[in-house]
């Protein structure tokens, strides 16, 4: 198999977290650190008690991690020299360094730290020279240092890079969608509750809470690249929970600075589709040359860390600007073991958007058509958690089928954590993350009629806990209705399914272009683009600084506006919204808004 499909393919751990005196159970990952170290990938995520490893950025193996503190949040790695170096958040104390020659075999020799940092990414230079950054706040910059490259410590005062900015980057302004949620009122009851059941909480926590709630927005995540000359400054804004997560980036001569906000910002953002959010995250040049840029994407549903990775392609243009590719962010994409081209189109589109749906069982509220409603926060349950509750997908007419991702979900797991674990102290929180073996486990299968139905896949043996699953048939085959038998699910519970998900090709002509385009700039920040409404599955409206860089998207179905809250004040912006349906693309005419 040679593609992805957002999320990453991979085992995510379930947490066990204490919060407010309630306990919340998810699956977790998240702030992934990337490299290639040795010709093999390396993936570092948060809150994964370990790494994992590939060959072609597709199939990735785990390796428990023993030797570091697998419980401080952001772990970052880089290669320097021979080794590989590892460090994570522990704003409280004095945080190690680690380093391997051998991850896989070998672990992790300890470097005493000297400061405390949360957020943190080593980066070494062309000529050999250390330097290191961090931060993590809704109040204080992100810091960079140069190290002494024999033990790591400082050569000087930490130096203040860049702060938050709301007022001009609109990306920055915490909120879905940019627009806070929360009412004052509703604030001060959230911190009064708090409060009544933590009567020990610090004057120090509720200071950062109401912080929290005035929606400040968070500069945290930072990584740094270099090419040709000029040295890349990336970090994330607003917040995890949102599904405008985002990174942003700033340009220097100089790895301390004085850096300037890139003209394209943010330049990793996914407001929209079936799973959103891209920032916290780190960008790779791979065996052939291609960048890619992995990052955070958001569920928040049983926890707001509820999260999982999402890897796309990037790159740099002629002009040096940054940019990453999430226009289907979240469809089968193929990774080739060559130079490719990061703007390819999907060769498969998605053909299973509101289709009909019928379940061997439902929950009120939680029925099958959920499932086909691209939206990674509303799931299917069956009633009961016996063996062989089974969803079902009919696409209303025969398709060529190449791709099926099966989506799990969790709702509101009521178990203890393992007898005789202890939580571990996370910032506000503390938490177990469970390293258990669990299975999840199904069979796949397609049918022309709905009568007589052949094995697509049959995962009913599978020795893996896979919670976004991705089958894919190159060649295709004809089918018109697609059905998930679930055998075993972690923990018993019910089966729950947010997306049964299929790309292909369908029927018909190319959807009609676009017409009757509006905009409204509603202020400096935001830009209100409203269109005519025809006969599509969805829309892709992309907007930039210049005609030719439209490099952002949001992703939009069963509505023909959108609110654009990520302009950056006083830059130029472009737009076009193209349709999509099951056969293909047609791009929009590109409106110059200012």
């Amino acid at each position: 198999m040679r593609y992805v499909c957002n999320p990453i393919n991979m085992e995510y751990k379930y947490q066990f977290i204490s919060f407010n005196g309630q306990m919340a159970i998810c699956r977790e990952a998240a702030d992934p650190s990337m490299i290639m170290f040795k010709g093999k990938y390396y993936l570092f995520p948060s809150m994964t008690a370990g790494f994992l490893t590939s060959d072609n950025l597709i199939d990735w193996e785990f390796y428990p991690l023993n030797d570091v503190p697998i419980y401080d949040y952001a772990p970052d790695v880089r290669v320097i020299g021979e080794y590989v170096y590892f460090s994570a958040s522990k704003k409280e104390i004095n945080c190690s360094f680690f380093r391997s020659k051998d991850p896989i075999n070998e672990g992790f020799e300890e470097i005493e730290g000297t400061f405390p940092f949360w957020d943190p990414n080593l980066f070494v230079d062309d000529d050999g020279r250390i330097y290191f950054y961090w931060g993590c706040s809704n109040e204080t910059p992100l810091y960079g240092v140069e190290l002494n490259a024999e033990d790591l410590k400082p050569k000087g005062k930490p130096k203040e890079l860049i702060f938050e900015n709301e007022k001009s980057h609109g990306f920055e302004r915490a909120g879905e969608n940019h627009v806070p949620s929360t009412s004052p009122d509703e604030a001060e009851e959230i911190i009064k509750n708090y409060k009544k059941n933590n009567p020990d909480v610090s004057d120090q926590m509720l200071h950062a809470m109401k912080k929290h709630f005035q929606f400040l927005p968070f500069i945290e995540g930072v990584w740094m690249d270099k090419h040709n000359g000029k040295y890349y400054l990336q970090y994330s804004a607003p917040g995890t929970q949102y599904n405008v997560y985002a990174d942003g980036v700033y340009i220097s001569d100089n790895p301390l600075g004085h850096f300037t906000l890139a003209k394209n910002n943010p330049y990793s953002y996914k407001p929209g589709g079936f799973i959103p959010g891209a920032g916290h995250g780190s960008s790779m040049e791979d065996k052939f040359g291609n960048l890619w840029h992995t990052a955070t994407m958001r569920i928040s549903v049983n926890h707001p860390f509820e999260r999982r990775l999402g890897i796309w392609p990037a790159g740099f243009d002629h002009d040096g600007e940054l940019f990453c590719n999430q226009r289907y962010g979240d469809w089968p994409l193929k990774i080739e073991q060559s130079q490719t081209n990061p703007w390819d189109n999907p060769e498969w589109m998605l053909l299973s958007y509101g289709k009909p749906t019928k379940a061997s069982s439902s929950e009120e509220g939680k029925n099958p058509s959920k499932i086909t409603d691209e939206d990674v926060q509303t799931w299917w349950r069956a009633e009961t958690n016996t063996a062989d509750q089974w969803v079902e997908v009919d696409l209303k007419h025969m398709c060529d089928v190449h791709a099926i991702q099966i989506n799990f979900a969790d709702d509101k797991l009521d178990i203890p954590p393992p007898e005789g674990e202890t939580l571990h102290g996370v910032g506000s929180q503390s938490r177990y993350i469970d390293q258990r073996k669990h299975y999840t486990r199904w069979i796949l299968e397609g049918s022309e009629d709905g009568k007589e139905y052949f094995i697509i896949e049959d995962k009913s043996k599978a020795e893996t806990d896979l919670s976004h699953d991705l089958v894919i048939e190159e060649n295709g085959f004809k089918a018109r209705y697609i059905r998930c038998t679930v055998k075993e699910t972690p923990f018993n519970q019910n089966a729950c399914i947010s997306g049964l998900r299929v790309f292909g090709i369908g029927k018909g002509d190319l959807p009609k272009q676009a017409t009757g385009v509006t905009t409204e700039l509603v202020s400096e920040l935001d830009l209100s683009v409203k269109w005519n409404a025809v006969e599509v599955v969805g829309y892709n409206v992309l907007w930039g600084f210049s005609p030719d860089k439209l490099y952002h998207s949001y992703m939009v179905f069963g509505r023909n506006n959108i609110n654009i809250g990520a302009l950056v004040k006083g830059e130029p912006v472009f737009v076009r919204v193209d349709t999509f349906n099951e056969v293909g693309i047609t791009e929009g005419e590109i409106i110059n808004v200012l």
